[in-house]
C-alpha cells in the first residue's frame, strides 16, 4: 500500500533533507524510523528537498510498504524513534496515483526575519536577523515585479540541477509585525536557494542599497553574480505543499506564521 505522511522539523541540526552517505538528514532518520516499524527497508519521496538548517512546518512524503500497520503505528509509532526535533503529524494510505512531488500544484515558503539592532538570542537558528531598519514598503514594491512566469536565473545557485529556472511565482508577499518581518513566497516549484536569493535581494533594496527597480533588472540580466549573497537558512520555513482536493490531505496554516508564533520579547 501506498502512504502518504505530513512531517514538521527543525532543520539546525541536519544536513538537509536528502539522504547524505554519512548520514545526518532528515530523511535519514525518516527512513531508519519507518524501517523499524514496517521491519521491511522504506523509501520515502517527498514534495520537496530543504536545505541545511532550513525547517518545515508541513512537508509532504509518500512510501510504499507491504506491512499492515494501524495508522497510529505511522504517527504514533514513528514518532517514538525519531529525534525530538522531527514529528509526523499525519499519516493515511492514499492511491497508488498520489506522489509526493509530481501531484503537488504550489510550494509555500516563509522567511522569518527580526529585523532589530541586536540579534536574537531566544530564536537563535529559527529565525533570520538584519540589524539595519528596513523599509517594507519598498521591498514590497520590488516583489511585485517577480511575480509571473519567469526565468529566474540571477536568483538560482550555481549548483542547481533543475533543467528550467522558468518558475510560476503566484504569491510574494511581505508582511511587519514589530521587529518580525515574514516573506510568504508561492510557486509551482522553487530553484535551489530561490528563496534565500531573493530574501537577499529585497533586502539590499529594503536598506536603500538599490531602488526597487533593481529587482527587475536582475530578473532581465538573469545572471546570478549581480544579485545580492544568499542569505542565511536560519528563518526558511517550507510550510505548505497544494494539492488537488480529491487527495484529502489536511490544509496548512494560511496566515503567515507570524501571525501564529508566539508572541516573545521584542518581537511582540
Amino acid at each position: 500500500m501506498r502512504i502518504a505522511l505530513i512531517l514538521e522539523y527543525d532543520g539546525s541540526a541536519y544536513c538537509g533533507w536528502q539522504s547524505q552517505l554519512s548520514g545526518g538528514s532528515v530523511q535519514d532518520a525518516l527512513e531508519a524510523a519507518l524501517s523499524k516499524i514496517a521491519c521491511d527497508d522504506v523509501r520515502v519521496v517527498t514534495a520537496g528537498r530543504t536545505d541545511s538548517g532550513v525547517h518545515a512546518a508541513y512537508q509532504v512524503l509518500h512510501f510504499d510498504t507491504q506491512a499492515q500497520r494501524p495508522m497510529n503505528a505511522w504517527v504514533r509509532g514513528v514518532n517514538a524513534l525519531l529525534p525530538v526535533s522531527i514529528a509526523v503529524l499525519w499519516a493515511s494510505q492514499i492511491p497508488d496515483d498520489f506522489h509526493a512531488r509530481y501531484c503537488a500544484r504550489e510550494r509555500r515558503y516563509l522567511y522569518l526575519l527580526s529585523n532589530h539592532a541586536v540579534r536574537p538570542g531566544l530564536c537563535h537558528g529559527k529565525i533570520g536577523w538584519f540589524h539595519q531598519t528596513l523599509d517594507a514598503e519598498k521591498m514590497q514594491t520590488a516583489a511585485q515585479m517577480l511575480l509571473g512566469e519567469h526565468d529566474f536565473s540571477a536568483f538560482r545557485a550555481a549548483e542547481c540541477q533543475a533543467r528550467s529556472p522558468v518558475r510560476n511565482l503566484t504569491k510574494l508577499e511581505i508582511t511587519r509585525q514589530g521587529d518580525l518581518i515574514v516573506f510568504e513566497l508561492r510557486a509551482n516549484a522553487f530553484l535551489h536557494h530561490m528563496v534565500r536569493n531573493i530574501v537577499g535581494c529585497l533586502i539590499y533594496v529594503g536598506k536603500g542599497k538599490y531602488p526597487p527597480e533593481w529587482i527587475k533588472t536582475l530578473l532581465a540580466g538573469r545572471d546570478r553574480r549581480h544579485a545580492a549573497p544568499t542569505f542565511p537558512a536560519a528563518g526558511l520555513y517550507l510550510a505548505g505543499v497544494t494539492y488537488d482536493a480529491k487527495w484529502k490531505l489536511p490544509g496548512f496554516v494560511e496566515p503567515p506564521l507570524a501571525l501564529v508564533l508566539p508572541k516573545i520579547g521584542r518581537l511582540a
